[in-house]
């Protein structure tokens, strides 16, 4: 053989984004229906892999949208980064391509934490009010993780009951998701985008302290455009969109945020 016609292999990027993911990605601690934990040299440090799925419903409708894992967990990244820069705790260490995050090791409470600017979905399905009414104070409330009973509505009671929390740290949760509200919508509203209502979740440190965790993204957020009321998270693929149609509005939420096409 000629030396003229010998190639070496084309080196992609997704190449390199999966010679970086071996290298960092460790055993697998636990499961989800959108991420995997997986374990780090650092006992106090774990990786937060995002996978291609999508779920609704409590889980009954699922697929898998190609590209989704790269989107949102470099939007949460994007979001952490934010927070933290403001002063809000939370677990995020750093973002590893492509599609995973080194975050703190934390004891997730079983408790999913929404925050309400708009009247739409739950509130509006359960409560006599119209949506797209402005809910001023916002509407914090507390949903107890758990799909076989669809996520029961908690109270402060509720936490010292369960031994979930105590009376101080359900205070300091809800102080905490006020100031992440404020943060967020400030920042959306400089990107021409409401903030409707946002799911996050929390969990103890080391220290014993609560941080902010999990993922901030399209999946745990309702994001319209602002002026027009266009849909720009997962409300679309709940209501029926095509995946096409969901993928784009993943796409177009990315562009708006971090000013570029995703690279996937």
């Amino acid at each position: 053989m000629r030396l003229s016609s010998f190639r070496l292999p084309r080196i992609t990027q997704n190449m390199l984004w999966g010679r970086k993911m071996s290298e960092s990605a460790g055993k697998v601690l636990s499961e989800g229906k959108t991420k995997i934990v997986r374990e780090t040299k650092d006992r106090n440090i774990v990786l937060l892999e995002f996978k291609d799925s999508i779920t609704a419903l409590d889980g009954e409708k699922k697929d898998v949208l190609k590209g989704k894992s790269v989107v949102n967990s470099q939007i949460s990244a994007h979001f952490f980064k934010l927070l933290a820069k403001k002063g809000v705790p939370t677990h995020f260490v750093e973002f590893v391509e492509p599609n995973m995050m080194k975050v703190k090791k934390l004891k997730m409470l079983p408790v999913e934490i929404v925050c309400r600017n708009i009247a739409a979905g739950h509130l509006v399905k359960n409560f006599p009010v119209k949506e797209g009414t402005p809910l001023n104070p916002p509407v914090v409330e507390f949903y107890l993780k758990d799909d076989a009973r669809h996520d029961p509505m908690l109270n402060e009671d509720h936490f010292v009951i369960l031994g979930i929390a105590s009376r101080d740290e359900v205070k300091k949760i809800k102080e905490l998701t006020l100031k992440t509200n404020k943060i967020l919508s400030e920042y959306l509203k400089s990107k021409n985008l409401v903030l409707v209502d946002f799911k996050i979740e929390v969990g103890r440190g080391e220290d014993g302290k609560i941080y902010v965790g999990d993922e901030i993204n399209g999946d745990s957020m309702r994001i319209w455009e602002a002026g027009t009321n266009k849909i720009l998270d997962k409300d679309v693929y709940r209501k029926g969109a095509s995946m096409e149609d969901v993928m784009n509005t993943y796409i177009q939420l990315y562009q708006k945020l971090l000013g570029k096409t995703p690279p996937i």
